[in-house]
């Protein structure tokens, strides 16, 4: 849609007052976004545009804008519509356009918009009309609504009597009054206040025992259901083991539409009171139930996409062990152990496959390829994934170095989506002729080396930190996620002579397309020794550049701010800062003892402020450093491997696998995650556990419950934190049985270890 000036002004001013911002601040952004710029590009280059905003902030305005664009284009669809019947009137007109809402624009459209046949239509086919309009008037207050009737009787047109046409003027008042705007509004508004979102069991799960039990009879307020409890009762009813339902509070609502139809004594008032009745149950009710439903789906998937994303960027920007060189391994038992090793760049050297636990003839063997490989590539750091055999190859691994005299660090490091990547068209690209299992030992060597350069090749579904990510809505799902992955690349920066194309390819401004013809170049003509060298890559325009060339970092190039988040377009005015102090580029890049000489006011221009002024001194101050927090690891007790091996009263350290609205849960290498809940994850009041813990983050815990049987695991940060304190009484149940599930996922639960709480 094209807007005109005066309709992007009016958009612009509905943004305004939906985010609080100030006008220029949105109209500058719009203005940037509607010139192809990206979120981090604007956030970062342009502040001095925007007023300084955050992602954030333009990520919000974003999103406003194109709902008003879609707004303003049904407005125009609809205003045609109605003009065309010939029934837009100046009031009407004015009221569509000045709406906000997608919902108010429907409701005022609906009397106006075609339908099928309906009652109505036959009752007004039947001449009936005039008699609806006698009755709305309610101006008679003597005799008998039937003797209003008489005259509208007509046998040939299948009115018999009196009652037949009452009757027929009741639909065509029941059907104005359902395409009432302000009327549907109303009993919107009173049934999401008051309303009760209502669950049951289904007749053919009644006495079944599934996962879904808590829900068999089961209502609460429809506007505060959580969102991992909405999703699990959809999940219910689509899996047609619930029936769900919005209670309305009918008598108010009834009572208030009446309102609206009996405005003085007449004869007709018993006729009205029906017509609301009548026009509330069978068609108002059923399709605001439907609204409702969605709403209230629409704010759960929002809740939920909001804790995937934050778990996927506190994911990404996990510390990276830096460009160390990694020997990788995907332990397994039966099919036996891939190692793979990797240089510091996180190219692939050489494979093996061991069995070191398959028995004792091939111990002796899986120790020497273990240590061969350990000294012909120089491994720095051993990673190994946390699957199957993950705790036996780690204690395999530190036993073979220690007897070997050898100090390597052995990592343990996360497998979600590792398979999918070996499987994946990416890897297959990477390496076609080395083994699905090969290529994921591959993967985990990279990811301890930097999880973002190799996490951004797995579908953001697949890594497994979200809750409920099937049943949200996908679309919003991936722009959500797409959102956090080119965020963090961007945020951290990337190496553009060493990054894959999947990496590239969420640079602002690049895409798949240009990013493998980065790679393609780099290729056929080698590393890149400037920026400016992307302007020779096919289609890589000057835009492109704009937009990428700040997030891309060249070591060693030929120029020295190449290595740093300085923009090109600003290298004069840092070339003008080494001049005033009479130093070399190269000098102010490499000394920050300089910057502190820096008079940032002597440099502020019309193009140049000082919040580009000041990130520019910042860079000065660590050039080319990485972002994020230095390499950690957990320290996995090494007699602790297996669930036996754990007693309540134990302090233990671990990594925070996921986090839910109803927790977290925590690695602490016994293959089973260990549920934190939420009343245990702080020593202060947490409403949300992302304010507590973030996935990735190294904790310490106590151990409250074991339950081996089942495979359950209950924690608490809290009572690490305090120090422990005494051990529960074995009668006592943990924190976390107590509670009920909340609506969650009751197989992930059980999974995980909590113990369902049966209705």
């Amino acid at each position: 849609m094209a807007l005109t000036v005066d309709l992007l002004k009016k958009i612009n001013g509905f943004v305004v007052d939906d985010t609080g911002l100030a006008p220029l601040q949105v109209t500058n952004t719009v203005e940037l976004l509607r010139e192809g710029a990206t979120v981090p590009f604007i956030a970062r280059y342009r502040k001095e545009r925007t007023g300084e905003l955050d992602e954030v902030q333009i990520r919000a305005i974003e999103e406003r804008l194109a709902y008003f664009t879609e707004l303003e284009e049904r407005k125009l669809t609809v205003l045609k519509s109605i003009e065309e019947q010939g029934k837009l009137t100046p009031e009407l007109k004015a009221r569509i356009e000045g709406s906000r809402q997608k919902t108010e624009v429907e409701d005022l459209y609906l009397p106006y918009k075609p339908k099928r046949r309906t009652k109505a239509t036959i009752a007004r086919e039947r001449g009936l009309e005039p008699l609806a309009d006698i009755i709305a008037l309610q101006e008679l207050t003597v005799g008998t609504p039937e003797e209003a009737a008489l005259p509208f009787v007509d046998p040939g047109k299948e009115v018999p009597d009196a009652a037949a046409a009452l009757a027929g003027a009741g639909h065509i008042l029941a059907e104005r009054l359902a395409d009432d705007a302000d009327a549907r509004a109303f009993v919107r508004r009173l049934t999401w206040d008051d309303g009760i979102f209502s669950s049951r069991v289904a007749s053919a799960s009644k006495g079944a025992v599934t996962k879904f039990e808590m829900y068999y009879d089961h209502r609460e307020p429809l506007k505060s259901v959580p969102s991992h409890r909405m999703l699990a009762m959809r999940r219910g009813e689509k899996e047609e083991v619930l029936m769900l339902a919005v209670e309305a509070p009918v008598e108010q609502v009834l009572a208030g539409l009446t309102a609206r139809l009996v405005t003085r004594q007449s004869i007709f008032r018993p006729i009205l009171e029906g017509v609301a009745d009548d026009a509330y149950k069978r068609l108002i009710a059923p399709s605001i139930e439907v609204e409702l439903r969605l709403e209230a789906k629409k704010l759960a998937d929002e809740a939920a996409i909001r804790v995937f994303a934050q778990n996927l960027r506190n994911l990404l920007l996990a510390p990276p062990a830096g460009s160390k060189r990694v020997l990788g391994i995907d332990p397994g038992l039966r099919t036996g152990s891939k190692l793979a090793a990797v240089d510091g760049t996180g190219r692939f050297l050489e494979h093996v496959t061991i069995y070191p636990h398959t028995g004792e003839g091939r111990v002796a063997g899986a120790k020497r390829d273990l240590l061969r490989l350990v000294e012909a590539h120089g491994a720095e750091m051993i990673a190994i994934g946390n699957g199957t055999a993950g705790r036996e190859m780690e204690q395999f691994a530190k036993e073979t170095l220690a007897e070997a005299g050898k100090r390597v660090p052995v990592v343990m490091v996360s497998e979600a989506g590792a398979s999918v990547y070996s499987a994946s068209d990416i890897a297959r690209e990477e390496f076609p002729e080395l083994d699905l299992t090969v290529r994921g030992a591959i993967s985990i060597a990279r990811r301890l080396q930097d999880p973002l350069a190799e996490l951004v090749k797995i579908d953001p579904k697949s890594i497994g930190v979200g809750q409920y990510q099937h049943d949200v809505d996908q679309k919003a799902l991936k722009k959500s996620l797409d959102d956090v992955v080119e965020s963090c690349v961007n945020f951290v920066g990337v190496d553009l002579n060493t990054a894959s194309w999947a990496l590239l390819s969420y640079v602002s401004g690049v895409g798949q397309s240009l990013a493998k013809a980065i790679v393609a170049r780099r290729d056929a003509e080698g590393p890149f020794a400037s920026r400016r060298g992307l302007l020779k890559v096919p289609r890589f325009g000057e835009k492109a550049f704009e937009q990428a060339a700040g997030f891309l970092r060249i070591r060693g190039g030929e120029h020295p701010l190449d290595n740093t988040a300085v923009h090109p377009e600003r290298y004069p005015v840092v070339e003008a800062m080494a001049a005033d102090l009479g130093v070399s580029l190269a000098q102010l890049v490499a000394d920050p003892t300089l910057v502190g000489r820096i008079d940032l006011k002597r440099y502020v221009t019309d193009a140049v402020g000082l919040p580009t002024l000041r990130d520019i001194v910042e860079e000065l101050k660590k050039p080319g450093r990485d972002p994020r927090q230095e390499f950690t690891a957990a320290a996995f007790r090494d007699d602790i491997r297996e669930l036996s091996d754990l007693h309540e009263g134990m302090i233990l350290q671990g990594v925070v696998t996921n986090v839910t609205a109803f927790g977290a849960f925590v690695d602490v290498g016994v293959h089973q995650d260990g549920l934190v809940h939420v009343s245990h994850l702080s020593t202060r009041f947490v409403k949300d556990p992302a304010e507590a813990v973030r996935v990735g983050e190294v904790v310490k815990v106590k151990v409250l419950a074991v339950d081996e049987a089942r495979r359950r695991i209950s924690l608490s940060i809290r009572e690490a934190a305090e120090g422990g304190g005494a051990p529960r009484p074995k009668k006592e149940r943990p924190a976390r049985e107590e509670q009920s599930t909340g609506g969650l996922d009751l197989a992930r639960l059980e999974k995980a270890g909590f113990r369902v709480k049966k209705r």
